[in-house]
């Protein structure tokens, strides 16, 4: 792994980001959000938003990140439902209500509907994964006290046993067809913030020459949780089971906070710690990105100009002779 290419020295970090959905990208800027998709005809559509007004509450260090992690995920959802319907409306085939959403459309409306679709589908993820990555790690490790009472073990099996879990999954998932396009498309994302943050314009030759890893992914968030988890559990020894599973998720926002604060430093800094701490994020996006062909990095640049024509950029301005960004 090259993290010259990653780190890119002349870049200028943004607060652009996105993420892959079915078929297209959603970009975020300060202002505004676009989501460009790859129609099944060939076009590119694009939906665009204005972003809310943060509340102050979300701009308060290490408080922030689970601001934006509870917005990440209620917001990825909904994109992810938005691009599904997107598709739906495209597709040829009429598509049949079940009983149940048909009787909740008659009740409550197609508002409702959708609402209730969304909730229920961020609670459920939710519960998947305290019950996949929390609550069954220190459940199973539970097990080697017939073997060991060192806390110092115990904590260090259970935290092994979590990420392996999470990385068998993004890997096991990876061999889906339709997570493969998703991952391409999140390749396609990367390689496009890239060029933007180095003043380049907007191309698909310009594009391709960037990696398709970015030291401000979400992948790498969700690694940093992993190994702040690691270290913080450490610190309470190992109590009965329920005690270690409800102070685990009393930890939770904490987690979030330190890993949110550590992603933006990553993503703004290049020196050796940062470097370090960012490997196992990294070597984790291998896996979650792969490289995109030249129409979803057409889409890529797509969301991005959708979010760049309306918004007045003032963290950034493009130098006429040597066509870069200054900071």
């Amino acid at each position: 792994m090259d993290l010259k290419k990653i780190f890119i020295k002349d870049a200028c970090p943004t607060k652009m980001g996105g993420q892959a959905v079915m078929e297209g990208i959603m970009m975020k800027g300060e202002k505004k959000t676009a989501l460009a998709m790859r129609l099944p005809g060939g076009d590119i559509k694009i939906e665009t938003q204005d972003n809310k007004e943060p509340s102050k509450w979300a701009k308060i260090p290490l408080i922030r990140g689970v601001f934006v992690f509870v917005a990440s995920l209620v917001g990825g959802t909904k994109i992810l439902m938005r691009s599904a319907e997107i598709l739906e409306e495209y597709d040829d085939e009429v598509y049949e209500p079940g009983r149940f959403e048909a009787w909740l459309d008659k009740k409550f409306g197609s508002k409702a509907v959708w609402n209730f679709m969304l909730y229920s589908s961020v609670v459920i993820a939710l519960v998947f994964s305290v019950g996949v990555f929390i609550i069954l790690p220190t459940g199973v490790v539970n097990l080697l006290k017939l073997v060991t009472d060192s806390a110092f073990w115990l904590n260090f099996a259970e935290g092994f046993v979590r990420i392996a879990l999470f990385v068998l999954y993004a890997w096991g998932i990876s061999f889906m067809k339709e997570i493969k396009t998703v991952f391409r498309y999140h390749g396609a994302e990367h390689k496009t913030i890239h060029c933007y943050e180095m003043g380049l314009e907007l191309t698909v030759e310009n594009c391709r020459q960037f990696p398709t890893l970015h030291p401000r992914c979400g992948t790498s968030f969700l690694m940093f949780v992993f190994i702040i988890a690691f270290a913080l559990h450490f610190l309470l020894g190992w109590p009965s089971l329920w005690l270690r599973i409800v102070s685990r998720l009393l930890l939770l926002p904490v987690i979030a906070g330190l890993s949110y604060e550590l992603l933006k430093w990553a993503g703004r800094s290049d020196n050796a710690v940062v470097k370090v701490l960012s490997l196992p994020g990294l070597y984790l996006q291998k896996i979650t990105t792969k490289e995109p062909d030249d129409a979803q990095l057409e889409v890529a640049i797509a969301s991005i100009k959708a979010v760049l024509g309306e918004e007045n950029n003032e963290d950034l301005e493009r130098t006429d002779d040597e066509n870069k960004i200054t900071c």
